[in-house]
Formats: C-alpha cells, structure tokens, sequence
C-alpha cells in the first residue's frame, strides 16, 4: 500500500458528520409486527362490541360466499380462524373525516366516550384515533379532542401496547413538527415516558408531496416528525380529488396514485417508517359483493406486490378479502423465500445468488407471513429469533 495513514484519518474525519446523520435518519426495518390493515369506524358508531361485532358480520359474509373467493382449503381454514379470533387487527377510531363536524359538546362528549371504552374492552393488536388536521380551521379541534380521549383512556388504564395516532391532511410540514411537539407536551401532561405516544401522518394532500418549492415534502416529513413518526397512509380520495382526477378514475391503481406511492417509499426506505396503502370504496354488498370482493382482493395483492403491507378496510364484509389475499400472497411465495434463505445461510451456490439486503428481505417477508399467521413457525427450518437475526442484518 503507497497511501499514508493520514488519508486514512482524514477520510473518516470528513465523513464523521455524515456517518452520524445516517445513522440517525436510517436505522432501518423497525422490528416487530406491523398490522396488515386498519380498519376506520366514526366515533359515533365506535361501541364496546364493535370488534365482536365486525368479526361476525365478516365470519357471516365468508360462511355463505366464501367459495367466490377461490382459495385452497388450508387458507380458506386460517381465513376462518382468524375471523374467529382477530378479526381486526389496527382499529382507528375517526374524529375526522368519518365523525364530521359537530358541535364542540358532543364532539367531546365522544372523545371521552371513545377513551373509556377503547381501554375497558380493548381487542385489537394496534389501535388509535385520527383527529382533525392542524389547518388552520380544525388545529385546536383536534388537540382538544386528543387531549380530552387520552385522559379518558389513561383515567381508565394504561395506555394499550401498539396506540398511534393519525395526522390527516397534512398541507405544511411545519403541521408535522407542531403536531410533535402537542405528543410531547402530552407525555409531559399525563407522565407518559418519552416517546410513548407517536403518529402516523396519511399521505393526501399534494402538498405532503411535493412543496411549493418543488423539493419533496414527504421525505421531509419523516425528519419533521423528530422520530415519532411511525408510519406514512396513502389517502386514495383526497389526494385523488386533490389532484383533479374525476370521481370515476380515483382509484388505488390510478397513475397518479403509483407516482406518490413511489414517493412515498423511497421517503420512508431504511427510516424505520412504515407504510400502508389506501383504501377501495366500493364495498361488497348485495349483488355487487362478487365483483367488488374481486376487485378488493386484486387490489391487496397488488398493493403487497409492490412493497405496501399494509390497507385500509372500511366496512367488515372487506375483511375476508383482505385476510384471504394477505394469506394467499404469503403462502404462495413461502417455500422459494425458505429454500433461497437457507442456500444464503448455507453459503450454497443455487439457482439465484442473493445479496446481504436480499436475504434480509427474505427474513422480512417470512417474518410477516408468521405475524400475520399465514405461516407456522414449525412449517419453516428456522426459529423467529434466527429470522430475526437476518432481518436486522444490515440495520
């Protein structure tokens, strides 16, 4: 070697600033289990039975139907038990859109009603509100009401394992930083630990994309967010209409939707920041169920195909859509993923040489076939902490 050692030393020393900088904005794939869908219900029709009450409504649907959805008996079986036993797997209880505007009394009266039944029944994995935006017409709504269902919730227990909260119609990325700074202050209000309460921000306005400066918001919001900011929802209608597009084209699939989803992902890759598609409104009912559950279950898989693990649901007949080709997807790829992660584990030459991220990405992908029970761990020859192991490999 010719190069002194001084090279050496001023190489890292240039570059100390920026190893840090990556190192904070990029830990990686967050661990532990994300949701594959949220499903949204008005505070209004939020009740203690709810979850129950959806799971039947959707066992009911799948029992008389469930043959349109042309599935192989072990997925039609793990379809039906999870109807059974988590029907709902993130619920958000809407103070925005869906619970509209009222007046202040009775939205309070909600919020507090809301808090107290979300902590004494529970039921779900991952749970949370969405209050009104931090526009200028609804900010102090949508603190009140945040403020008001926490302490509902935390009069009446802790706060539940996997709460989020929703930040909708984002127009300003200083919204984001604001709405950062009320979670604190709220942790500070109800002695709640650092960073115990964090948000999602829904991707719907073309201004959480790009800026009227033309730089591009959404990776700015991510940073804006101070680390609270757990996931990035695409919002199909607002940001559809928004942008102009007619009524009959707004659509999960409509190229515009593509190009913020694009966005969106290479915003949040390696952040940590999770992201989620948007929802289908045409919802299987009477005569329209057939067509409108095949659409539904094209659109999930297309959605998982492209790297979004996860949708909205809006009503309960979507559930066996969703769980149907969430299972289907996963199960289908199982057993390539198993034998190419273990010909990387085995430093084995196959018929496809995967990279270090590849195999990471195998690890991902049969982690959440597991979360979601798709798959069993005794169906693969690895054990969760050895997948775990290669899943945060490059982290």
């Amino acid at each position: 070697m010719r190069l002194p050692e001084d090279v050496y030393d001023a190489a890292d020393a240039r570059l100390a600033e920026a190893d840090a900088r990556v190192a904070a904005s990029y830990p990686g794939e967050r661990p532990g289990r994300q949701p594959v869908h949220t499903v949204y219900v008005p505070a209004s029709q939020y009740k203690t039975r709810l979850v129950a009450g959806w799971g039947k409504q959707a066992m009911r649907v799948f029992v008389e139907h469930g043959d349109l959805l042309g599935v192989d008996a072990d997925v039609y079986e793990r379809v039906r038990a999870k109807l059974l036993t988590e029907p709902i797997e993130d619920l958000r209880i809407d103070f925005e859109d869906g619970f509209g505007r009222v007046p202040d009394d009775v939205e309070d009266a909600a919020a507090r009603a809301a808090g107290q039944t979300l902590a004494t029944t529970g039921g779900t994995p991952f749970c949370g509100i969405r209050f009104k935006s931090f526009e200028a017409a609804t900010r102090r709504r949508g603190i009140r009401t945040l403020d008001l269902f926490l302490g509902s919730l935390l009069d009446n227990g802790p706060l539940p394992p996997g709460f989020v909260v929703t930040l909708p119609k984002v127009t300003a990325v200083d919204q984001v930083a604001v709405a950062a700074e009320v979670l604190a202050r709220l942790e500070s209000a109800y002695e709640l630990p650092s960073n115990a309460l964090r948000f999602e921000v829904q991707i719907e306005t073309s201004q959480s994309i790009v800026d009227l400066d033309g730089t591009l918001s959404v990776a700015r919001i991510v940073q804006a967010a101070a680390g609270r900011c757990s996931g990035l929802h695409y919002g199909t209608y607002d940001y559809s209409a928004g942008l102009g597009i007619a009524a009959a084209y707004q659509s999960m699939e409509h190229p515009a939707a593509d190009l913020a989803k694009g966005l969106m992902q290479i915003a949040a890759a390696g952040t940590g920041v999770r992201l989620s598609d948007g929802s289908t409104n045409r919802l299987p009912l009477g005569d329209a169920l057939p067509s409108a559950w095949a659409e539904h279950s094209r659109l999930v898989r297309r959605s998982l195909e492209r790297g979004f693990y996860q949708g909205w649901d809006l009503h309960p007949h979507q559930l066996p859509t969703r769980f149907a080709a969430t299972y289907t997807f996963y199960r289908a790829g199982f057993p390539e993923a198993v034998e190419r992660l273990r010909a990387y584990a085995d430093k084995k030459a196959g018929g496809v040489l995967d990279e270090p991220a590849t195999a990471q990405a195998l690890a991902v992908y049969l982690l959440r076939g597991l979360d979601c029970g798709a798959l069993d761990e005794g169906e693969l020859p690895f054990g969760r902490p050895e997948l775990e192991k290669y899943a945060q490999r490059l982290a």
